[in-house]
């Protein structure tokens, strides 16, 4: 306490008094400022004879609690969120235990013709153009969390289904609801249809508790039901007396706004101000997102659903462009990767290259041994000829099971010398999943070493090359460049596996083109310098 407080100090330098009015949303939303403005103009005006009585705010608070059960509350909330188990965190935003210390803002008009053109569609659908903004936001929510399915929270005037009076009471009416919406199956002029039945809904709900909708959630409690939150509100939208423009214009001479803010604990919010004819938006993000680009995604998705149900009404959401032209030029600007590089080429061939360029230059360096370029090609020469010999050839994998190392490096050089896949299995893993990967590639050679063999599975069925074993065979290879003619840049070079978090760990399959190609674009963009470890 207070929770409404008014601060006046005389600023006798720039002979003005100024008011510093603080509020909090417990005891007052917007119209009520609005009332206490008018307020203060009618005493202003010495009008105050034609202020309505007061009405209590408690008869507001006996409505609402006969209103809709708690049950019927309860029912319809696990209908839309039981299944819901996790926030739709747009950027990853999940704190909303924030005090607006770390928001930035930004005030982004839309263009006139955007307007009329959301206003004449809404009109020619028989929907609110709150649906319209609704819709969009959920369209950009969906694309900055990475769901198709997204709650979010949307702020309701409360004042709706109020009894007499209730548009001129002061105090804290509006409630903020969550609002579901799936957006992967519906056409657009679907889904606009559809926003609008669910903010009916939602209105017949408005006075239930946001604590009991969270609860009627699958979201666990310590978790945020959601992170993102829309605003949509009319100007100008309440009144306590008749117009009077003369006694307005009296009673508010010489009278300036300096400054207003607002904060909510919520790390994404955007508030719609419907002015009648145009619209603009005031977006409040946590600092480290773009205000200005998060009210560019806003346009251009507004500007998509106008277009789309004036022209397209039945294409599918998940087909609407939502990157801002700008947001499009730089993308492509990031994928322009094209380069001419050597189709030809294997891997390993572009190593050969510098073998004969420089092979007394340092390759490889770990921990107290060094290989020039001659010596760490000899070596991996002489393994793969021995693999060549045990039937490796091109597609075929070798698993190859080793810690970092200057046998690690041998063996995957090798392994593609012989014209095979190498596959890495980290000695770390669990045996559970490296039986799995080793099944799953179908290795026709395992290549370790003692120590790391004795974690692996014994079942496994591969056949072991051990690389420390007493008198290898393939030290006794010939040291010269294998050759293999059926190899061509189109053959695999390595499958590496995922993590297997959304289940079985998934093989992925990469040619030698794919990393000469990337090789030779990463050499002309980094331009790495010549350098005695390499």
């Amino acid at each position: 306490a207070p929770l409404l407080h008014a601060h006046v100090a005389e600023d006798a330098q720039h002979g003005r008094w100024l008011l510093c009015l603080l509020s909090h949303h417990l005891v007052c939303d917007h119209t009520t400022l609005e009332l206490l403005a008018e307020e203060i103009e009618a005493l202003l005006g010495r009008r105050e004879h034609l202020l309505p009585a007061p009405l209590p705010f408690r008869d507001f608070v006996a409505q609402a609690r006969l209103g809709v059960s708690q049950s019927e509350h309860e029912a319809f909330f696990r209908a839309m969120l039981g299944d819901v188990q996790e926030p739709s965190a747009p950027f990853g935003l999940l704190d909303v235990q924030g005090d607006g210390s770390t928001i930035a803002e930004a005030e982004v008009p839309l263009p006139a013709e955007l307007s009329r053109d959301l206003r004449a569609q809404a009109r020619r659908l028989g929907v609110s153009a709150a649906a319209l903004f609704h819709l969009a936001f959920a369209l950009m929510l969906a694309r900055t969390s990475a769901r198709s399915d997204v709650v979010f929270g949307t702020v309701l005037f409360g004042r709706l289904h109020g009894s007499a009076g209730t548009q001129r009471t002061l105090g804290m009416f509006m409630n903020t609801l969550p609002l579901r919406m799936r957006l992967d199956s519906l056409s657009v002029q679907a889904a606009v249809r559809h926003t609008q039945q669910q903010l009916a809904q939602l209105l017949h709900h408005e006075h239930a508790t946001l604590a009991l909708a969270q609860r009627c959630s699958g979201v666990a409690a310590a978790a945020p039901l959601f992170t993102a939150l829309l605003n949509y509100r009319h100007a100008g939208g309440s009144t306590v007396l008749e117009p009077n423009a003369q006694a307005a214009q009296t009673a508010w001479q010489g009278v300036h706004t300096l400054h207003s803010q607002e904060r909510t604990n919520y790390p994404f919010s955007i508030s719609v101000n419907d002015a009648h004819e145009d619209f603009s938006l005031s977006v409040q993000v946590d600092q480290q997102i773009d205000p200005e680009r998060v009210g560019a995604f806003m346009l251009q998705a507004l500007a998509q659903l106008a277009h789309a149900l004036a022209h397209a009404p039945h294409t599918p959401l998940r087909q609407m462009q939502l990157l801002p032209e700008t947001e499009q030029a730089q993308l492509r600007d990031f994928n322009a990767t094209e380069t001419v590089f050597p189709a030809q080429s294997c891997i390993h061939q572009l190593f050969e290259e510098q073998v004969r360029l420089r092979p007394e230059a340092t390759a490889l360096v770990f921990e107290q041994e060094q290989l020039s370029y001659a010596e760490l090609n000899a070596r991996a020469n002489q393994l793969a000829h021995h693999l060549r010999s045990l039937g490796v050839g091109p597609d075929t994998r070798v698993a190859i099971c080793l810690p970092r190392s200057t046998e690690m490096v041998v063996a995957l050089l090798a392994t593609l010398k012989a014209g095979a896949a190498y596959v890495p299995l980290d000695p770390a893993y669990p045996a559970q999943r490296l039986a799995f990967m080793l099944e799953d590639c179908r290795a026709a050679v395992l290549v370790s070493r003692s120590d790391c063999a004795q974690a692996l599975p014994a079942s496994a069925g591969v056949p072991l090359l051990c690389l420390d074993a007493p008198h290898p065979a393939w030290l006794l290879a010939p040291q010269h460049d294998p050759l293999v003619p059926a190899l061509t840049p189109a053959h695999l070079a390595y499958v590496i596996y995922t993590s297997g978090s959304t289940g079985l760990p998934k093989g992925v399959m990469v040619a030698h083109a794919q990393v000469t190609n990337y090789l030779r674009w990463a050499e002309r963009l980094y331009h790495p310098q010549s350098s005695s470890v390499v």
